[in-house]
């Protein structure tokens, strides 16, 4: 079931302090999954440096004040190809209520609709069950696998790569 109760909307500079707290609390829960990170990584200056990069578009479920999730387009090409890099995570204490889902759909749609994207890709590892499942849910094809493809945990990991075609008409540059 998708849980539509928790806001989900575009991240905000305030969401610095907030996200900084979210990361470094679910910093256990995401290790499996995530690449090293330094410890400056988490703090407020740190993310607020992040959600002013313009390279990136994110939006947060928010309890309160505290952010509990985080979706993020990225390497966005707004030229002929018309895609972008998708990212998600769910704060622990969150998991199992459908946010993920609902946060891809959501920004799923907002690539196509505000975007005018062709395409957005995600990768995860294999052993990934939660995120390869959420990709699936989601309408993304596999479309292969990527050998050793990003340092996580101490190794280069495989990957597997998805794509999701939002349409197939002309690309439209004027979103």
């Amino acid at each position: 079931m998708v849980n539509d109760s928790l806001p989900f909307r575009p991240a905000r500079a305030e969401d610095a302090g907030p996200l900084a707290e979210a990361l470094l609390r679910n910093r256990d829960h995401m290790g499996p999954w995530s690449p090293y990170r330094t410890a400056d990584y988490f703090t407020p200056e740190a993310q607020a440096h992040l959600l002013a990069d313009p390279s990136a578009l994110r939006w947060h479920f928010v309890d309160g004040r505290r952010v509990v999730g985080q979706a993020t387009l990225s390497t966005l090409d707004l030229g002929p190809f018309r895609s972008a890099g998708l990212g998600y995570w769910v704060d622990a204490e969150y998991t199992g209520r459908g946010l993920a889902t609902r946060a891809v759909e959501e920004v799923g749609r907002a690539a196509l609709e505000d975007l005018g994207l062709h395409r957005i890709e995600a990768s995860t590892m294999p052993s990934n069950t939660g995120s390869l499942r959420v990709l699936r849910k989601c309408g993304f094809d596999l479309i292969g696998t990527a050998p050793r493809y990003l340092h996580i945990d101490g190794a280069w990991r495989d990957h597997e790569l998805f794509q999701r075609i939002l349409h197939d008409g002309p690309p439209n540059t004027a979103p």
